[in-house]
Formats: structure tokens, C-alpha cells, sequence
């Protein structure tokens, strides 16, 4: 019964929610998976197998729970809606592979919730909160190691983005200082139930150790993104005490703008910032 559990398609979804009296709630971005290819398509992209630890983000009807004890890994699954234990209880139930935790996660310190590591996140992101977790966990939760999500394609293409390009911005800037990642694979609006207007993608994020100075990075970055239009040496002004000089010795020309600083730039802005000040 076991790989059977994981093959909820949008009949079985639909039956299920309606036998406990439910239904999707927009308020929490919930669009559930329903298409048992793309949840194998998941599983293997991550590459977890027994012995390894995974943390699911978004728990929602059991599906990809299911799918990645399936696959032998120990799961611990994060659910914000309480309303869903009933259905969860009953998808993954005689399971000792899944633990499952309802609370926000994108209220949690991670770093503390999960014990030990390495982990693997695997999740089907609700939309509103995608980016935010995965900034999160690159920035502070180093013992998850990899991460594979599935998210909006707009969020997809913002965290995958270079410089120079419309889409680039301080999501691309925190991934290329943590991590390495790809484009996973395209997921049309029609495998979820309720169907989005949107498409969505998979995105896998491979951690590298963090560069001194990436937090400091990371804040110049964000400084200079939140005043995207100006050149450097105008939006820096709040946070450098004399930004073209410090552009200057990072090497920057203090006319460019943000977009145009590929993620290694804002680690010198960095360091050049710490040599003024010491």
C-alpha cells in the first residue's frame, strides 16, 4: 500500500477533503498536488533515499509526504493548518517514517526545530511565503543542505536570475552567496487542485559554505535593491559613509545600479566597506 498512498490524483483529493468536511483555503495558498508523475518527478529530483532526513514545508493532503517515505527518508512535515489533521491522520497513518508538526513554519526557528543533520527541504511552497522560506533557510539553517521546492514560476525565475537580468534581485543575490541551483522542471497550473492562474516550477538549491561577509552582503544588497532605479552611490548613502569611495576601491562602478552587481560584487562592496571602518 505504501507507493499507493502517494498517488492522490484530483478525484481522490476532492473525495477526501469532502468526506472530513473541507476545502482548499486561499488565505493559506493551498493548491494541492494532484498528479502522482509530478510527485515522483519530486522525489526523484531530490535524490533522497533510506537513511537520509527530510523536512516538508506545507504538508497538505499527504501526497508528497507519503511519496518521500516512500523513497525511505524520515520525514518531518511542517502543517500550519490544523484543520488537515484529520486527512493526515488518515493518509499517513501506521506510519513511524513521518512526523508531523502543526505549526507555521515560517514562524519557527528552523535551525532549533530540527535537530542534528544533514537535512534535504522538499516542499510544494505555498505561494505567499515561498520566497521568504527559502531566504530563511539558506541564510540561517546551514544543517538543511539541499533544497528542492517547488514554487511560482515568477519566484523560480527571481531566485535563478543574473545580473543584468529584469528578474534580478536580492533573492538571486542571497542564492548565489549560499548555494547553487538549477532549474528543476516546469509544473502547469492544471496538476493542482484548486487549479492556480499561474504556472509553477522546481528549483533544487545545492548549499555551499557561506563567504565571510555574506550577512553584510546581503545588507547592502537589500539596501540597494530597495531604491532599484537610483545608481549606487545614491542608494548606498543611508548605510556607507561615503559610498563612492568604497565602490570605488570594490572595484564597482558607483554610476551602475543594483541589478548590474553580480553577487560576488556585493561580497568585495563588503569587505571594502569593513577596511573604511577599521
Amino acid at each position: 500500500m505504501g507507493a499507493d498512498r502517494a498517488a492522490q490524483v484530483r478525484a481522490e483529493i476532492a473525495e477526501l477533503l469532502d468526506r472530513h468536511g473541507l476545502s482548499p483555503r486561499r488565505s493559506l495558498g493551498q493548491n494541492f498536488l494532484a498528479d502522482p508523475n509530478i510527485t515522483e518527478r519530486i522525489v526523484r529530483t531530490a535524490e533522497v533515499g533510506p537513511g537520509d532526513q527530510v523536512v516538508e514545508i506545507g504538508a497538505g493532503t499527504g501526497t508528497l509526504t507519503a511519496a518521500l517515505a516512500d523513497a525511505g527518508a524520515r520525514v518531518v512535515s511542517f502543517e500550519v493548518d490544523e484543520g488537515l489533521r484529520p486527512v493526515l491522520d488518515e493518509v499517513l497513518a501506521g506510519r513511524d517514517d513521518v512526523e508531523m508538526r502543526f505549526t507555521d513554519a515560517a514562524r519557527l526557528d528552523l535551525g532549533e526545530a530540527l535537530e542534528g543533520g544533514p537535512w534535504t527541504l522538499v516542499a510544494n511552497l505555498p505561494y505567499h511565503v515561498g520566497t521568504g522560506i527559502v531566504l530563511d533557510v539558506l541564510r540561517h539553517v546551514p544543517q538543511v543542505t539541499d533544497i528542492v521546492v517547488m514554487v511560482q514560476r515568477e519566484v523560480a525565475d527571481r531566485l535563478l536570475a543574473g545580473p543584468g537580468s529584469k528578474d534580478y534581485g536580492l533573492p538571486s543575490v542571497v542564492v548565489g552567496l549560499h548555494g547553487d541551483a538549477r532549474f528543476a522542471f516546469g509544473v502547469p497550473p492544471q496538476v493542482f487542485l484548486p487549479q492556480p492562474k499561474v504556472e509553477s516550477a522546481v528549483v533544487r538549491i545545492r548549499r555551499r559554505p557561506a563567504p565571510p561577509r555574506a550577512e553584510e552582503a546581503i545588507a547592502l544588497a537589500a539596501a540597494a535593491f530597495g531604491q532599484r532605479r537610483k545608481m549606487l552611490r545614491r542608494s548606498l548613502t543611508e548605510v556607507l559613509e561615503d559610498p563612492e569611495a568604497v565602490l570605488t576601491a570594490a572595484g564597482i562602478d558607483p554610476t551602475a545600479r543594483p541589478e548590474d552587481v553580480p553577487p560576488e560584487g556585493w561580497l568585495a562592496l563588503a569587505e571594502a566597506a569593513a577596511e573604511a571602518t577599521s
